[in-house]
Order: structure tokens, then C-alpha cells, then sequence
């Protein structure tokens, strides 16, 4: 296989490599909104054991809106893992018909869904220590990005100009608005933005998350203005389109859950949902920007 323009095949079924990485990036984004609700729902240790809950498979019994929420966000997690599983053996067996780089990007993705899973079980014998809780959704995200900056691989490149620094500026966005998360995390997992906001302690948590949240919303927006604004590839175009959008819902959803206090859990969730998406995003839009290869490549 050449290094240029990459079109899967459908030679076997319409269920490729390609359709595998879109659904489990769909499933990766909702297992980080389900860990949102867990938290917000202080749901973490509705299930006292792991990997069952209860000692079994499905905690009938025990059955509350709490264990619900705990049990399912597994349940994800395990199907993300089989997801991961069936795509690296794709990768293997149609490796004469698919990138040379996926079964390498796939085995990455299998080893961090591993940590993800030895992180979730720590989450619940080390009681939601605030640390691991906060590198489980590190590892949640980490593994969105590769999956979304993998599905827009597995995509034809387009063939049209990229606005200068257009793909730096992209990725530079998706690394700030990581490390954006990351101080939300620390700061949630610790409940800092309640405390500070009902007893003034941990305030530092929270200044730190908003210091950080006009940089990274500014960087993100000039990646947006950027690429509309000059010739684009359209699916580049298409993404940050969306991201514009998420962005400005972004910083309504943060505004709203400190002037309601984290009253709304729709509204936290919401931030968290949305804070993933837009890391889908601008990962699937550094992808989309990278350079078209050479005609000698492209047809080599």
C-alpha cells in the first residue's frame, strides 16, 4: 500500500475498520458522560466489588438508579474493550488491505483500555482517591483522541489547500483543551468547586480550571477562525464547524454549573459530555489537516 490517499475497501462486509473506529469512539465519549454522572451522582462505589457488582453479572436486586449507573459505566467499558480486540485482529488478519500503522495504533489502544480498566478497579479498593480518579478520565480521553485521530486516518485524504500553521495550531488547541480537563478533574474529584463556592476552601482548584479555561477556549476559536475563514479541506471545515458550536456551548454549560452551584447534574455532565467531544474534535480536525503527500507518494 502506498503512503498517499487511503480508501478502505469494502470487500467483505459494510462493517470495516473504518465503521468499527467511529462506534467506539461514540461508545468512549458516552462512557466519559456516564463517569460524569456516576460522579456527580456520588455512584463511584455503588458497586463495593470489581469487576462484578455484587458478586454477579447483573445486580437485579440490588438494582438502584446509583448501582444502575455504576454497572453500566462497566458494562462500556467491556464492550470498548471487545471493540479494541475485534479491531486489532481486523487489523491483523486484513493487514495486506489496511494501514501497516494500525495494528500498532489498535495494540496502543488495547494497552490503554487495559490501564483504563486496572484505574477503575483501583477507583473502587482505594475508595475514589481523588488522583486515580482523576487519571482514569485522563487515560478516557486519551483513548478518544487516538480513536478520533484514527477514524479520519482510516478516511480519504482530501486534496485541497491547508491554511498555514492551520495543523499545529489544531493540535496545539486539542493538547490545551486536554490539559483543560485534566484541571476540571482534579478540581471535581475533590469537589473543590462546592467547597469553595459553600465554605470558600479549595479555591485554588477552581481558580486554576478558569484561569485555564479563556486560553484554551481562545486557541480553540482561533483554529476555528483559521480554517473557515481560508481555503480548507472540507471535512476540516465540516469539523471545526462543529467545534465553534461546542465551544460556545462549553463555556455556557461552565458558566451555568457555577452560578447554579452544581445543583443541575444534567448541567456537570453536560460540561464533561461536551469537554470530550471537542477533544473528538479537534483530534479528527489535526488529522484532516495533515499534508497531502506528493504525487510521486500518492500514486507510489
Amino acid at each position: 500500500m502506498g503512503l498517499g490517499v487511503l480508501s478502505i475497501p469494502n470487500s467483505r462486509s459494510p462493517f470495516t475498520a473504518l465503521s468499527l473506529c467511529r462506534q467506539l469512539v461514540v461508545a468512549l465519549i458516552a462512557l466519559v458522560a456516564i463517569g460524569g454522572a456516576t460522579r456527580v451522582m456520588e455512584a463511584g462505589l455503588a458497586c463495593p466489588d470489581w469487576p462484578l457488582c455484587y458478586g454477579s453479572l447483573l445486580p437485579a436486586k440490588q438494582m438502584s438508579l446509583q448501582v444502575f449507573l455504576e454497572w453500566f459505566h462497566r458494562l462500556d467499558a467491556f464492550f470498548v474493550g471487545i471493540g479494541l480486540i475485534v479491531l486489532l485482529a481486523m487489523a491483523l488478519i486484513d493487514r495486506d488491505q489496511l494501514p501497516r500503522w494500525l495494528p500498532w495504533v489498535s495494540g496502543l489502544a488495547l494497552l490503554l483500555v487495559a490501564l483504563q480498566g486496572a484505574l477503575g478497579a483501583l477507583t473502587v479498593t482505594q475508595l475514589l482517591r481523588f488522583d486515580i480518579v482523576s487519571a482514569h478520565l485522563a487515560t478516557a480521553l486519551l483513548l478518544v483522541a487516538l480513536l478520533s485521530g484514527t477514524a479520519q486516518m482510516l478516511q480519504p485524504l482530501a486534496v485541497a489547500p491547508r491554511p498555514p500553521l492551520a495543523q499545529p495550531l489544531c493540535a496545539a488547541a486539542g493538547v490545551v483543551l486536554y490539559g483543560q480537563c485534566i484541571a476540571g478533574a482534579l478540581m471535581a474529584t475533590q469537589w473543590a468547586s462546592g467547597r469553595c463556592l459553600r465554605l470558600a476552601e479549595g479555591c485554588a482548584w477552581l481558580s486554576a480550571h478558569r484561569s485555564l479555561a479563556t486560553p484554551a477556549a481562545a486557541l480553540a476559536l482561533l483554529s476555528v477562525l483559521l480554517v473557515l475563514a481560508l481555503p480548507s479541506p472540507k471535512p476540516a471545515r465540516r469539523l471545526l464547524t462543529l467545534a465553534g458550536v461546542l465551544v460556545a456551548a462549553q463555556v455556557l454549560l461552565g458558566v451555568l454549573t457555577l452560578r447554579l452551584s452544581l445543583s443541575e447534574p444534567l448541567v456537570t455532565v453536560g460540561h464533561q459530555l461536551v469537554a470530550a467531544l471537542l477533544i473528538a474534535t479537534f483530534s479528527a480536525a489535526a488529522v484532516a489537516l495533515r499534508p497531502a503527500p506528493s504525487p510521486a507518494l500518492r500514486h507510489g
